[in-house]
């Protein structure tokens, strides 16, 4: 999955919503609102890493090395499109990884051979467009996977891209005039899903989108105000970046611009449960406690239980004992979301507590299998040793 993140506040009454890159619907809408008035540049230190847009899609020269030396008998003799990809799914050229713990450049990707599937997407439309293949961006209509960061909750959406053939290439009897989806999930996780072209402006858009949420869970408020004054520059109709900027605003405390953003964004998506969630928040800090609830209302219409609803209610039948419960929650919840990782851990303490230990390191293995970043990986991979060494029940 990409980040596509909507951050939700935990700390508050009523979760705040904000949605990073992926999944946003690009259908036909009215042009943008001017965003210029929902800026607070004053309100904000200048940011320690300046916001370099164009280095997202740059090439470094290892990538130029790759191309013209590491993989060049093989673009030739394959010709471009399939040798490019034929490289990327070639764990002994390439051996790319997903990690989802940061978005990056294509060339932060390629030197760390590993990224969400934003910065595989962009890596690899670097590569092709470096060798002049035609590159078009997707959006897949994929459920929402959440995930928690620092009080906050962030859902992931996905991308993915089509390279097409160079028309030399076609005209001089090499490849076809068929286009290729690459894609970094398994295809029967994508069967039947819709998908919608994107711009590349959309794309960057929910990079700098992406990179705003990642910095405000760190606490960065300056850092993250950066990026995503930038990414409601490059796609002044993204929701998801504005959502974000609302999102920094209730955090620096700046209620009322951040109301102004959660209803921009609502005018534009009536039916946006980030911004209806975020603003609900929003109006409790205020003590609108009345527009609140009637805000919560029309959420509970659109959304029956909120993101991580039966997840919440298992953990916390675990933490004070009651371990029968605690697995009942977290199985409704898989029922949900069956790949979250934290859901397969509670599980496990669930079942260890029930002194089931088979169970326990069955779903351990899977919250290491389903482990997003190498840090969460190696966790569970130490508990689940600890959990081998017990007696086999």
């Amino acid at each position: 999955m990409s980040l596509s993140a909507r951050l939700r506040n935990l700390s508050m009454a009523v979760a705040a919503g904000l949605m990073l890159a992926a999944c946003a619907n690009t259908a036909v809408r009215a042009p943008a609102e001017p965003i210029a008035p929902l800026l607070r540049d004053q309100a904000f230190e200048p940011p320690a890493r300046p916001v370099k847009v164009e280095d997202v899609f740059a090439l470094s020269p290892q990538m130029e090395r790759y191309l013209g030396h590491d993989i060049a008998r093989q673009l030739h003799r394959d010709g471009r499109q399939r040798g490019l990809i034929d490289a990327l799914y070639d764990r002994e050229m390439l051996r790319l990884e997903y990690d989802s713990a940061t978005t990056r450049t294509a060339s932060e990707a390629f030197a760390a051979r590993s990224g969400n599937c934003l910065s595989l997407v962009i890596m690899t439309a670097a590569l092709a467009r470096r060798l002049d293949l035609p590159v078009t961006f997707q959006s897949v209509d994929v459920e929402d996977s959440w995930s928690r960061g620092n009080s906050l909750l962030l859902a992931a959406g996905h991308v993915n891209l089509v390279i097409g053939h160079r028309l030399f290439d076609r005209m001089g009897g090499i490849g076809n005039d068929t286009s290729t989806t690459v894609d970094f999930l398994p295809p029967r996780d994508l069967r039947g899903r819709r998908v919608t072209v994107i711009s590349e402006a959309r794309v960057l858009a929910m990079f700098l989108n992406n990179r705003a949420a990642e910095t405000l869970t760190e606490g960065d408020l300056n850092q993250a105000y950066a990026w995503a004054r930038a990414a409601v520059a490059q796609d002044p109709s993204f929701a998801s970046a504005q959502i974000t900027l609302g999102v920094i605003y209730h955090r620096r405390g700046l209620l009322e611009p951040a109301e102004q953003v959660f209803r921009h964004a609502l005018r534009a998506e009536p039916q946006n449960t980030q911004a209806l969630a975020d603003l609900s928040a929003v109006l409790s800090s205020q003590g609108r406690d009345g527009e609140a609830h009637e805000i919560r209302q029309q959420l509970a219409r659109l959304e029956t239980h909120p993101p991580f609803h039966y997840f919440e209610l298992g953990r916390a039948a675990v933490q004070r004992g009651d371990f029968e419960a605690g697995r009942a929650w977290l199985q409704r919840e898989l029922s949900r979301d069956p790949d979250y990782h934290e859901t397969h851990f509670w599980l496990a303490v669930a079942y260890a507590g029930l002194g089931d230990n088979r169970a326990a390191r069955q779903h351990l293995n899977r919250a290491m299998a389903n482990s997003t970043t190498r840090g969460e990986h190696d966790l569970y991979a130490a508990k689940l040793d600890r959990l081998q060494g017990a007696r086999q029940p």
